[in-house]
């Protein structure tokens, strides 16, 4: 079984790759560029990705290809409607960073609401020790205790969020994307609704027709001019430059993001390019990647992979 890992590099240079080895013959290539995939291909049995997009014009130059496997939860880089007319399974690893992500989206949103590099700095600085006075008020930040929380996408992540918020003290409610009917203890509310009344929104939800631009001009009037969002699903659930206009014209208060519609954003991109940067909070697409996380991730692929050869159906996409 011939296994080409596309992107290695994106998992970090501190991950053991063995349990892959285990299952196959592994090809590793640290990153891979468009005009790259298809040689690197062609001759796989299996195809291995985080971020390389695999739509169906690179795959119809693979033959061989069995199984398309994803080191994430999401898979819109990947081209299903294909991989259904050619039988070729494709399989993700849910699950594998519900925990890193939700303490991601606690971090992005502590450092937002109370001001830390502000904070930091202003001690770091000497400011602190010159100023003679035991604290120091320059920048006020409120509790999450007694705040709506609204949960934009209620699937392992936004479950293990809003059980962590209800900790916290927040009223949490969500507002189901899908349409799916399902038991929750929060309630559902739709969206327009949750997105006025909220204090804090977190965005869990993955990319696809129903998602994208889902937050956009009209949504984010809505919010409250003290309200926060975070978004730790993918980028292009909201769309980036409504976002900035809003957090530019004090629309909302501010947003904390991991995810962009584009990886990496351009320079000039207006979301890197809020005027007022103590509104906004950035990290480069790594709530998922706890130490943890990675070697999970890893491990339930090569789990995935073994399933396939043994006739196993195992976190099938389709």
């Amino acid at each position: 079984m011939k296994i080409v890992l596309l992107d290695a590099a994106t998992m970090g240079a501190d991950i053991d790759f063995s349990p892959l080895e285990k299952v196959g013959e592994v090809i590793k290539y640290p990153n891979t560029l468009p005009d790259e995939r298809k040689e690197r291909i062609k001759d796989a049995d299996v195809v291995v990705v985080n971020k390389v997009v695999l739509d169906g014009e690179v795959l119809s130059g693979a033959q061989n290809i069995k199984l398309i496997c994803v080191f994430a939860v999401g898979y819109n880089n990947i081209d299903i409607s294909y991989c259904r007319e050619h039988n070729i399974k494709v399989r993700n690893v849910p699950g594998y960073c519900t925990q890193s992500v939700c303490q991601h989206t606690f971090a992005l949103l502590f450092d937002l609401i109370e001001n830390m590099r502000y904070y930091d700095d202003f001690v770091k600085s000497g400011k602190y020790s010159d100023s003679g006075i035991a604290n120091h008020l320059g920048r006020p930040f409120f509790e999450i205790s007694g705040k709506k929380w609204g949960i934009i996408g209620m699937g392992a992540i936004g479950r293990a969020v809003a059980d962590c918020a209800a900790a916290f003290g927040a009223e949490v409610r969500y507002s189901s994307i899908s349409g799916a009917k399902r038991e929750e203890k929060y309630e559902n509310i739709p969206l327009d609704t949750l997105l006025m009344e909220s204090d804090i929104i977190s965005v869990h939800a993955p990319l696809n027709e129903k998602t994208l631009h889902l937050i956009g001009e009209r949504e984010l009037s809505l919010m409250k001019k003290t309200a926060v969002i975070i978004n730790v699903g993918r980028g292009a659930v909201i769309d980036e430059d409504a976002l900035a206009r809003a957090v530019n014209n004090g629309t909302i208060a501010g947003c904390g993001l991991d995810v962009y519609s584009v990886e990496p954003p351009a320079a000039e991109s207006p979301i890197l390019n809020i005027k007022d940067k103590e509104k906004v909070i950035y990290t480069p697409h790594i709530a998922w990647s706890s130490f943890e996380a990675r070697a999970r991730c890893v491990s339930m692929t090569a789990d995935n992979i073994s399933a396939f050869i043994n006739g196993e159906s195992r976190n099938d996409v389709w």
